[in-house]
């Protein structure tokens, strides 16, 4: 159960998503929790027990292939939960997805028991998970469009444009490799198209850092 002050934080971050009972139900059932940077919140195979609710901060969500290489998928923000998580959550199976925080996250971890209660109880959950589903597909849709229609150097502008949105920062703190990771390639590629956008002034590298001067010169 939430204490009063994150219950008043729920009800400004959530009040106008649902109705005051839920908001009331939400409160009881779920535990507010705090997650520094880069951290697993759930991983590839764990057994599924809560459904997180981002208050601030941001989760990035990763798959994984054959080679278990990571690729990324989309970030969930204020507002955001995870579609793929809430599916788990109904056909109570194994996660399918690594979520890894992008930055120091608040958010409520809301028991899975309680989601399909709410879908018949709740109307305005229902059009939450909807709009879930609906946001997260067209997002995945997205990252599917950018590996099969963009090269690298596209790729890698907009994962940097779209990093430097969720970081509201155009000094985004990244290490080669962890670029490389997270847009499926190797670290010299990544490097070597840094260096190349620098060049044609896109982009300012110094260590552990990148800065993008001008948000619509990192647009794709």
């Amino acid at each position: 159960m939430l204490d009063a002050a994150h219950h008043n934080l729920l009800s400004t971050k959530y009040g106008h998503f649902f109705e005051p009972a839920l908001l009331k139900e939400i409160a009881q059932v779920s535990r507010f929790k705090h997650v520094k940077k880069d951290r697993i919140i759930l991983d590839i195979g764990d057994e599924i027990a809560f459904m997180p609710l981002v208050l601030e901060g941001s989760i990035k969500i990763m798959r994984e292939d054959a080679d278990n290489n990571d690729l990324l998928l989309y970030y969930l923000e204020f507002g955001d939960t995870c579609a793929m998580t809430l599916n788990c959550c109904l056909r109570k199976a194994k996660s399918p997805i690594r979520a890894i925080t992008e930055q120091d996250t608040d958010l409520l971890v809301v028991p899975i028991g309680k989601m399909e209660e709410w879908m018949v109880k709740y109307a305005t959950w229902r059009s939450y998970v909807f709009d879930s589903y609906h946001i997260r597909l067209n997002e995945m849709l997205e990252s599917i469009d950018s590996l099969a229609f963009l090269n690298m150097e596209e790729r890698l502008l907009k994962y940097l444009n779209n990093k430097a949105l969720i970081n509201k920062e155009i000094e985004l703190q990244v290490t080669h490799q962890e670029i490389a990771t997270d847009l499926h390639t190797s670290r010299v590629v990544v490097s070597r198209l840094l260096k190349k956008l620098e060049k044609a002034e896109k982009l300012q590298m110094r260590r552990n850092k990148i800065i993008l001067p001008d948000f619509s010169a990192a647009s794709v």
